[in-house]
């Protein structure tokens, strides 16, 4: 056993602090490190630097010599603790108290650009998760049957199919062709439920065949055209990242040829089968969609306003298929701009003003997403803005229904009924731009959004001017009305008035 020889003391130490590391690896015979000093301190001071310090060699106290070095310590630190403090908060709160963090982390002098690129990118992954689980999105009509297209055999038919009809956005599409629908049944034919119905113009159920047709066309080609612009943009979504071009389910090429196809197709059918004046109006959408919208949703806010003229046209398309029925000409002054047209540019701006409350509450959910993927929306660039836009246009519902009544499309009881509906809807925008967006009022004023218009219009339908009446009638009959016998020999004498020079000449002869 070998026991070390005892220290020589050459003096009594009274504080052991006083004494640096490196004194008492030299008395006790240990090694010496190589010189690595983190101070830039001179040699003569760096004893007395020691003193007063902590035993332990790595506590903070033996770093801040060095000032540059304490600086990046310092930051790394506060970094991590403010990281690990909105880490904590996000799992017990919603994402105002993510956005309340990041204003503190701003104006506590540490910003999202001083830290580490993958600490910045899980935060933002954190904020855009704890968005949608306060208004989670399902995803589109589109995503879904790109999904199911990727599951089918690569040459199959049914993966064809599935991979074109993503193309078309059907779930928009049909809500497009339902309002062009709902506002031909609305134009006002006399004589619609008449037990003769030879004598007394009707719509058209061919008419309305070509309608739809045609109306769907369109909206798949614009639609299609959409996608082909956008598929690195909605790489970035989660919402849009499975459609069909993002996923390379079909070529560029391909989507081109199919949009072309639809609109020529769409078009014409429109032409022949409608009108020229409604044919003008979907190929005046598709331009209008895929060659102004597009693209203007990068650059301005204003977007939304285009994008909300394009949901307006397909129910003025709808008004105009009825009208040309009934026309003198048919030509387009006349079916756009004639005393006549006024219940049609109503129903466009019912479907116009209806697009704000819907799309600013929907955007305002994913509007990290749409941040992050450059796309000028109010929902991020001015959420205060977002708020009363969505609340004025909810309000401009009220006297767009009385509008239908007064001109004589609906009774009277329609201002009773739809007002209902667009209260709801109202007080639903008032709460979203009161909370801008947060505890559940976005969410609340989507989906009252989705319910107030397909309830408005099968209202609109069922207040149609004259509708009971008739159906009253049809069910008890049609009495003799003096007026009507009145109306009959009128026009009887004047008839015979007009043959009367024709019997005379036959007698000269």
């Amino acid at each position: 056993m070998h026991v070390r020889p005892p220290l020589p003391r050459t003096g009594a130490i009274r504080d052991t602090n006083t004494v640096c590391l490196r004194c008492w690896q030299r008395v006790g015979g240990s090694p010496i490190p190589p010189r690595q000093f983190f101070s830039s301190a001179a040699a003569s001071r760096r004893g007395a630097v020691a003193v007063g310090k902590s035993r332990n060699p790595f506590n903070k106290d033996y770093f801040w010599p060095n000032s540059s070095f304490k600086d990046s310590i310092g930051r790394l630190s506060r970094s991590k603790r403010e990281l690990q403090s909105s880490g904590a908060s996000s799992k017990d709160h919603t994402v105002t108290s993510s956005s309340t963090a990041a204003h503190h982390e701003v104006s506590s002098g540490t910003s999202t650009k001083h830290m580490l690129p993958h600490r910045r990118k899980k935060q933002l992954q954190e904020e855009v998760e704890n968005a949608a689980k306060e208004f989670p999105i399902p995803l589109d009509a589109s995503s879904k049957l790109a999904n199911l297209s990727s599951q089918l055999p690569s040459r199959s038919l049914k993966r064809l199919l599935a991979t074109y009809l993503s193309l078309s956005k059907p779930r928009l599409s049909f809500l497009v062709v339902l309002t062009a629908t709902a506002t031909y049944s609305l134009f006002p034919v006399p004589g619609l439920l008449a037990p003769a119905t030879t004598a007394t113009p009707s719509l058209s159920t061919l008419t309305l065949f070509f309608l739809t047709t045609g109306t769907a066309l369109c909206s798949s080609s614009a639609n299609a055209l959409n996608m082909l612009m956008e598929p690195v943009h909605d790489g970035k979504m989660s919402r849009t990242r499975n459609r069909p071009l993002v996923r390379k389910l079909i070529s560029p090429s391909g989507a081109m040829v199919f949009a072309i196809i639809c609109g020529a197709v769409g078009t014409g059918a429109l032409y022949y089968g409608v009108n020229p004046t409604t044919a003008f109006l979907g190929a005046a959408n598709i331009v209008l969609y895929a060659g102004i919208y597009t693209p203007m949703k990068r650059m301005s806010v204003l977007n939304t306003w285009v994008g909300a003229i394009v949901g307006g046209i397909p129910p003025l398309m709808g008004w105009t298929a009825a009208a040309g029925q009934c026309a003198d000409k048919g030509t387009w002054d006349e079916l756009l701009f004639s005393e006549g047209s006024i219940g049609g540019w109503l129903c466009a701006a019912l479907l116009f003003a209806w697009q704000f409350p819907h799309f600013n509450s929907l955007s305002w959910s994913i509007r990290e997403e749409y941040k992050h993927a450059g796309y000028r929306m109010l929902a991020w660039v001015n959420p205060a803005q977002n708020g009363r836009v969505a609340l004025r246009y909810a309000v401009v519902m009220f006297p767009i229904c009385f509008g239908l009544s007064y001109v004589g499309v609906t009774d009277w009881g329609f201002v009773a009924t739809s007002s209902a509906v667009n209260g709801w809807m109202a007080w639903r925008a008032v709460q979203f731009w009161r909370e801008k967006g947060h505890k559940g009022t976005a969410r609340g004023l989507f989906w009252a959004s989705v319910w107030h218009l397909p309830i408005v219009m099968v209202l609109a339908m069922a207040h149609k001017k004259g509708l009971w009446e008739r159906v009253w009638r049809s069910i008890v009959g049609y009495p003799e009305d003096d007026d009507l016998l009145y109306d009959v020999e009128e026009e009887e004498e004047e008839q015979e008035e007009e043959e009367k020079p024709r019997k005379m000449a036959v007698v000269k002869a």
